[in-house]
């Protein structure tokens, strides 16, 4: 089957989500190890929440968290893309860029790959000047991924979002700017 690619990587294909994808998103969303740095697994409803978001997200705004897969095989490993963070920080409102595996695609380099494609796509089509990202402090794998993309510490900050999770409250954000 032809996918609809918005845009590719080496490996990976971009784009907005299909029906199709909501059970692989369960799947991805209901796995503790996927969810460590989140504040629990997602319930059934709860996906189908976020799925509807995240299209509605690229219907509004032209990008998402997109539903990346595999170019060879055309498996779904999860999500890279964007999107504009409201809540309140010093660091928002904001357009952040995001990851989320699943755990068989852990480990090959795809968040990496994904988010510096991510990041050429906004800057170089959406024209954007700065992109943040963030993760709870002790999510050092997404912080690494951050550091490998180029993007540098700004902070700490509360997240408040997260006010009702201790654990996951204490958020880093990291930030990275178009090159003029």
């Amino acid at each position: 089957m032809k996918k609809n690619y918005l845009f590719t990587s080496e490996r990976l294909g971009f784009r907005n989500w299909t029906e199709s994808d909501l059970k692989e998103l369960e799947i991805m969303n209901s796995n503790i190890e996927v969810m460590e740095h989140f504040p629990k697994t997602l319930s059934q409803k709860e996906n189908k929440e976020l799925f509807n978001k995240l299209k509605l997200h690229y219907k509004k705004h032209k990008y998402t968290y997109f539903a990346t897969e595999t170019l060879d095989n055309k498996q779904f490993v999860g999500f890279i893309g964007l999107a504009f963070q409201e809540y309140k920080t010093k660091y928002t409102p904001a357009v952040d860029i995001g990851w989320r595996l699943k755990k068989s695609a852990w480990g090959k380099g795809y968040a990496t790959e994904g988010a510096k494609r991510c990041l050429d796509f906004a800057f170089n089509q959406l024209n954007l000047k700065t992109v943040i990202a963030t993760c709870t402090k002790n999510n050092y794998k997404s912080e690494n991924v951050m550091k490998k993309v180029g993007m540098e510490k700004v902070g700490l900050f509360k997240h408040p979002l997260l006010k009702e999770y201790p654990k996951h409250e204490v958020c880093c954000c990291y930030s990275i700017s178009k090159k003029t």
